[in-house]
C-alpha cells in the first residue's frame, strides 16, 4: 500500500468561485429531500457550521463515509483508498454549482463558505494576493 499514490482534492489560498453557469444569486442552503441527507446537505452542514476546520479532502471525505455509514475504526484505511483515487474537488459540489457559495481555502487548505450575494465573496473576488478557480460548469458548452 506504501507505493500508492495518494491524491488531494486541496487547494491553498485559493477562492472557488460559483460555477459560470449558476443560477443562484445568492447562497441558498441545500434542501432536504426525503430523510436521507443530500451530499450537498452534509458538505454545507459541515462547512458552514466549521468555518476554517476542514480542507476539502475532510469534507469530501467526511461525506462518503457518512453514506458509506463507515465505522472509527474502518475510516483510515477507507481515506487511504478513497483518496488513492482521483477525487471530485469542491469545484464540483453542488454548493458551488447550483446553490451560490464560493469556497475560500485558505493558507492551510481550510475551507469556508461565502454566499456570492455577500461583500466578502466580492472582497475574495477583488483580492489579487489569492488565486480564483471557477467551480464547474453544470451544462457543457
Amino acid at each position: 500500500m506504501a507505493d500508492k499514490k495518494i491524491h488531494t482534492t486541496n487547494y491553498f489560498d485559493t477562492f472557488i468561485e460559483v460555477a459560470e453557469d449558476t443560477k443562484a444569486n445568492r447562497g441558498t442552503i441545500p434542501p432536504s429531500k426525503g430523510d436521507k441527507k443530500t451530499v450537498a446537505e452534509m458538505q454545507y452542514e459541515l462547512i458552514a457550521k466549521n468555518p476554517y476546520r476542514f480542507t476539502s479532502d475532510d469534507v469530501l471525505f467526511q461525506v462518503y463515509a457518512h453514506r458509506n455509514e463507515l465505522t472509527k475504526e474502518e475510516q483510515k484505511k477507507a481515506r487511504e483508498e478513497f483518496f488513492s483515487k482521483g477525487q471530485p474537488c469542491l469545484r464540483a459540489s453542488p454548493l458551488t454549482k447550483t446553490y451560490g457559495f464560493g469556497v475560500h481555502c485558505d493558507s492551510n487548505g481550510k475551507v469556508a463558505l461565502y454566499g456570492v450575494e455577500t461583500d466578502r465573496y466580492q472582497h475574495f473576488l477583488s483580492d489579487r494576493t489569492i488565486k480564483k478557480v471557477k467551480a464547474m460548469r453544470t451544462s457543457k458548452k
